[in-house]
């Protein structure tokens, strides 16, 4: 938790965009895992964390913007409490510790917001995506479950965005933080990957990694030889020789700002040469994305400057044909990189995406595109310094993806596909670096970069 003062500016900086009304932030909730008392590891909402800064479930918080007041709900606990819990803070406690000074039993949440309503007073609230809080909604307001997602504040998403969007000085550190943890797991998977070894195995290593710095994951490993699967959460595999390992994980540092990496590397060590020819272009297109981040500049203009140099590598490899810029616009390259180049990172490792990929990756000047593979770009709108975003280029052969391309005949006057059959048992490389922007362009988050050249891998993993 950062200091009173930080949520302070923070909800004086939401209630300034906001026009009218009350504001109605929902903490979560514990969530059973197969029965009441047994939960799952909690994570409070992101944006509940951001303004009122508690990382424990049963909360509230309400921004009255017409009366310029604030307040903090949840109950004290029961003398059972303690004896299960230990001694707890009070609520007014934890309310002052954030900087709010009027704090009610959770009960009387729903006069408040009676009044409001009474008073015909706009009642903003953010989507929901936990049910018990959408039945917390229904009940507060009146409003179906079923009719919540419409009913969310559009007014309240755009100025959450615009506040979440550009880290302060606080939040970068965390974030570095998190990014150090990140480069510990990343680098335990190189050391560990050897024939022989699950997969398994060391997933299991590295999310202990991110446990034992004090807090998890920021999202479920994916380590997997089968990296043609863009989110490969099976780990029921042995690492064979001649395999690439891809590693997509991150950390949460105990304030839950996160980390997303990935890298692939081969299993025993060392690159074969096909290998190295692919690597090589995922890696060239990592770095033209890194030379182009910079304020002013849209993410779907790197997105697709660092297409170019994907399909410019496959037709040097003669996997690809014809001009690249038209092969490019017309989407034939997505047959390798159906994904976009990359999302905002902060306190989710897809941050805000829960608002709504409309409003967090797009904005009224760039809009998504229905063309497969762009579709996919969750991030596309203009660069502004204090934005943090992952560049995580890739290169797959989808043995499915190929095989339904060429009975459609997609793309023939750009793609190979007999050149292509034979990659079919290639897997995929994907490489994945957490990045600020700065004034003048970019930078690495985390004190050290987990190694990602071919030289820097081999002689990491041969060591």
């Amino acid at each position: 938790m950062f200091e009173a003062q930080i949520y302070q500016q923070r909800r004086a900086a939401l209630r300034q965009q906001v026009a009218s009304g009350i504001i109605l932030l929902l903490g979560n909730n514990e969530a059973p895992a197969n029965y009441p008392d047994n939960t799952y590891k909690f994570r409070q909402d992101s944006s509940f964390l951001y303004f009122f800064g508690h990382a424990h479930p049963g909360y509230a918080g309400i921004i009255d913007v017409d009366a310029n007041e604030e307040y903090f709900f949840g109950d004290d606990v029961t003398m059972d409490d303690i004896i299960w819990m230990g001694p707890q803070p009070s609520v007014q406690e934890l309310a002052a510790r954030v900087g709010v000074s009027k704090s009610l039993p959770f009960g009387h949440l729903k006069a408040v917001v009676q009044k409001a309503i009474s008073q015909r007073r706009k009642v903003h609230f953010l989507p929901p995506y936990r049910f018990d809080n959408m039945l917390l909604l229904e009940e507060l307001t009146g409003i179906r479950t079923s009719m919540l997602k419409p009913h969310a504040s559009v007014e309240l998403i755009k100025a959450v965005v615009n506040l979440r969007s550009k880290k302060e000085a606080c939040e970068i550190a965390e974030i570095d933080k998190a990014c150090n943890i990140g480069y510990e797991m990343h680098t335990t998977a190189m050391r560990l990957c050897k024939p022989g070894v699950s997969e398994g195995y060391i997933a299991g290593v590295l999310d202990g990694i991110a446990a034992s710095h004090g807090n998890m994951v920021s999202f479920a490993t994916i380590l997997t030889q089968n990296g043609q699967t863009l989110h490969n959460h099976d780990h029921s595999h042995v690492l064979e020789a001649g395999r690439l390992m891809l590693t997509d994980a991150g950390a949460e540092s105990v304030t839950n700002y996160c980390s997303d990496h990935t890298r692939t590397v081969p299993v025993g060590g060392r690159f074969s040469s096909r290998q190295r020819d692919v690597y090589s272009i995922v890696l060239a297109c990592h770095g033209r994305a890194l030379e182009l981040a910079r304020p002013g500049i849209t993410y779907k203009q790197v997105h697709l400057e660092v297409c170019k140099v994907l399909a410019q590598g496959l037709k040097d490899l003669g996997l690809m044909k014809g001009n690249v810029d038209d092969a490019v616009a017309a989407g034939a390259h997505a047959l390798f990189l159906p994904h976009g180049l990359g999302h905002m990172m902060g306190i989710d490792v897809h941050d805000m995406e829960d608002l709504g990929q409309q409003y967090v990756g797009y904005d009224d000047e760039i809009r998504p595109s229905d063309q497969f593979g762009l579709a996919s770009l969750r991030m596309g709108r203009r660069l502004e310094e204090g934005f943090v975003i992952t560049d995580e280029p890739g290169c797959y052969f989808i043995p499915a993806l190929i095989d339904k391309w060429r009975a459609e005949k997609l793309h023939t006057d750009f793609l190979d596909f007999d050149a292509i059959d034979r990659f079919k048992d290639f897997g995929g490389i994907r490489l994945e670096d957490d990045i600020l922007i700065t004034a003048d362009g970019s930078r690495f988050t985390g004190e050290k970069r987990i190694p990602i050249t071919i030289e820097e891998v081999e002689s990491f993993m041969s060591h």
